[in-house]
C-alpha cells in the first residue's frame, strides 16, 4: 500500500492552524490565573533552549568543548557581556579546544 504524501501534508496543516487558531477562538478574556500566565511566559525560552543546547555540545567536534563553551558563554552572560562577547568567547573556547584535543 502506498502512503499518499498530500494526506499527510494536508493534517500537518490542520494540526498547526488548530493550534494557532483555537486558542484565540476559545479564550476571549484575559488569562488571570497567575500560573497560567506564568506558564504562558516561559513556554518561548524553554523551547529555545531545549532546541539549543543540545546543539550546542553535540555540533562541535568533541563534545567536551562544546560543554566548555556553554559554560563560558553561560558565565560571560551573568557578568553582563553583550551577546557579541559572548559568542566571540564561546567560538574561541571551540576553536582553541579544537587544537588542543585534536
Amino acid at each position: 500500500m502506498k502512503h499518499n504524501p498530500y494526506i499527510y501534508i494536508l493534517l500537518m496543516a490542520i494540526v498547526t492552524l488548530a493550534i494557532r487558531i483555537l486558542p484565540l477562538t476559545l479564550i476571549r478574556k484575559q488569562i488571570k490565573n497567575k500560573f497560567i500566565q506564568s506558564f504562558l511566559y516561559y513556554v518561548p525560552y524553554v523551547t529555545l533552549a531545549v532546541m539549543t543546547f543540545p546543539a550546542i555540545i553535540n555540533t562541535t567536534a568533541s563534545p567536551i568543548s562544546g560543554l566548555l563553551a556553554l559554560i563560558v558563554g553561560i558565565v560571560a552572560a551573568w557578568f553582563g557581556m553583550s551577546l557579541f562577547q559572548v559568542s566571540v568567547g564561546c567560538c574561541l573556547v571551540v576553536f582553541i579546544l579544537s587544537f588542543i584535543i585534536h
